[in-house]
């Protein structure tokens, strides 16, 4: 049987110690799907192991290690970002009551829902968000909004189990409607930005950092079908041929 739950990336964590109670927290919420991203210290990691202690040793043995974010996410259909920051990008914020709702009515869609948490000194960066299609904001103190990473992950995983009970069977037959991964929306996201730069469109060369962030966060931000992604290629492709 498909495994509904979400992923939890974990995005270049520094201490093993919170990488293993991050696992211990997803454990205790029926959640063991772990990805990391460029983990400071390498892979594995004696001192998550240690921190994990027990039963869940298991999330660490099935975690997935990425070198890159994107690699870590292609296969997502939705992804959160969890931050206290990035709110001069436009997208959705959630609390993780809502957005863990919202993972649930995804899962039962057959959608693959990843969950993004940054790591413990700063966060996730702008560039991280940008590839997530919404935000997940905690609502904590505004005069000590610090969380360390295993807080984070407990709050998030809470939230989903605490609804979990409810969720609905995968409905079937959704093939017409395929939403479109991360990797083929990160791939349109490269297709454009490529024939934007051929077309000088990223002017002035001072501003074009910022300009290719917020045009890949306009992409995360949609909500795509494999059929659109594929129309907007095909859109691209025929203004080119038009153009030569």
């Amino acid at each position: 049987m498909t495994d509904l739950s979400p992923v939890f990336i974990l995005v270049r964590p520094q201490m093993g110690e919170n990488i293993g109670s991050a696992a211990r927290a997803m454990l205790n919420f029926g959640l063991n799907r772990m990805r990391l991203v460029a983990p400071r210290d390498g892979w594995p990691n004696s001192r998550a192991v240690a921190t994990a202690s027990g039963a869940a040793g298991q999330v660490l043995d099935r975690a997935g290690v990425f070198d890159t974010l994107p690699e870590a996410i292609g296969d997502c259909d939705f992804v959160f970002a969890t931050t206290a920051r990035g709110r001069e990008l436009v997208k959705p914020i959630y609390t993780p009551e809502g957005a863990m709702q919202a993972a649930r009515d995804m899962a039962a869609q057959g959608r693959r829902v990843g969950v993004m948490f940054g790591p413990e000194r700063a966060g996730l960066e702008n560039e991280d968000i940008s590839r997530a299609n919404a935000i997940i904001s905690i609502p904590v103190n505004p005069d000590f909004a610090s969380l360390n990473l295993g807080q984070a992950v407990l709050l998030t995983g809470y939230e989903w189990r605490r609804g979990a009970a409810a969720l609905p069977p995968m409905v079937p037959g959704l093939a017409g409607g395929d939403m479109a991964t991360k990797v083929e929306v990160e791939r349109l996201g490269d297709h454009y930005e490529e024939r934007l730069a051929e077309a000088g469109f990223f002017f002035p060369e001072t501003k074009a950092p910022s300009m290719k962030l917020n045009l890949r966060n306009m992409w995360g931000r949609m909500a795509l079908t494999r059929a659109d992604v594929q129309m907007l290629h095909g859109m691209l492709r025929q203004i080119l041929r038009y153009r030569d």
